[in-house]
């Protein structure tokens, strides 16, 4: 199953909130490139909070961050029709709240219940 996106591809949907998707004209290595270092970010993110190293958890974090910035997640918004970034906004409070209203709830829920 897919993940829940906005129809103009820009977010996707967890539990109700706007997520920043990638951006889109990544080249397939660059973009698998990037989100293997922002896995291994992650990784090294939850190895600094067990070990305790203030030094490592600051190195992990701003790795997550810039492949974050990388991928288009975070950082300048992607698009270029300067529609604001909505991202981690609640999506009743967004544009997309219509949209999202329309969608059955069995859609919303099989979602949120994959995703969360």
């Amino acid at each position: 199953m897919r993940v829940l996106e906005t129809p103009d591809g820009r977010y996707i949907v967890v539990h109700g909130r706007l997520w920043r998707r990638h951006r889109p004209d990544l080249e397939p290595v660059q973009r698998d490139r990037l989100v293997r270092d922002l896995m291994d970010a992650r990784r090294a993110v939850r190895a600094a909070k067990r070990s305790g190293e203030a030094a490592a958890f600051a190195r992990a974090r701003a790795a997550v961050d810039a492949a974050k910035h990388g991928l288009g997640e975070r950082g300048p918004v992607w698009w270029t029709d300067g529609a604001p970034d909505q991202n981690r906004r609640m999506i009743v409070n967004t544009p997309y709240a219509d949209w999202y209203a329309g969608l059955p709830d069995s859609v919303k829920a099989e979602h949120d219940r994959r995703r969360g």
